[in-house]
C-alpha cells in the first residue's frame, strides 16, 4: 500500500483553499483543509503533513505567525512551508522567508508551478536513508 503525500492547506478563502486542494489532490496529493491559522496549527500537530501551504493574510493568526509557531516546535524543521499570498511586494516576500517560510508563490499562480514547487520542496525535505549516504 502506498501512502500519499499529505499536504496542509490553510486559506480563508474558500475558492483559493479549494483550487489549491483539486490541484494537489488530482496530482496524487492527500489534502488537509484548514479556513484559518488555528486550525492549521492543530491539523499539523495531529497529522504531521510532508507541506504546509499557508496563506499570507489569514485572520487571527496569519501564515507568517503559522510559520513561526511551526517553526518552534521539536520537528518543526521538518516540515516544508510555502506562502501564497495576493501581495506581490518584495517586503511581504522577505517577512515571509524571515519567519521561517521555505518558498513563497503569488497569487494568482500557475497549477503547474505549484505542483513542480510542491514536489520538489516535498523531495528537499524527504529524510535519507542510509543507503543514499553510503
Amino acid at each position: 500500500m502506498t501512502l500519499l503525500p499529505v499536504v496542509l492547506i490553510a486559506d480563508d478563502d474558500p475558492d483559493i483553499l479549494e483550487l489549491v486542494s483539486l490541484t494537489l489532490e488530482r496530482d496524487g496529493y492527500e489534502v488537509l483543509q484548514a479556513r484559518n491559522g488555528e486550525e492549521a496549527l492543530r491539523l499539523a500537530a495531529e497529522r504531521e503533513p510532508h507541506l504546509a501551504v499557508l496563506d499570507l493574510m489569514m485572520p487571527g493568526i496569519d501564515g507568517c505567525e503559522v510559520t513561526r509557531r511551526i517553526r518552534a516546535t521539536e520537528n518543526g524543521h521538518r516540515l516544508p512551508i510555502l506562502i501564497l499570498s495576493a501581495f506581490a511586494e518584495d517586503r511581504q516576500t522577505a517577512v515571509a522567508l524571515e519567519a521561517g517560510a521555505d518558498a513563497y508563490m503569488k497569487k494568482p499562480f500557475s497549477p503547474r508551478e505549484l505542483l513542480a514547487k510542491a514536489g520538489s520542496m516535498i523531495l528537499e525535505r524527504r529524510p535519507r536513508s542510509r543507503l543514499a549516504e553510503g
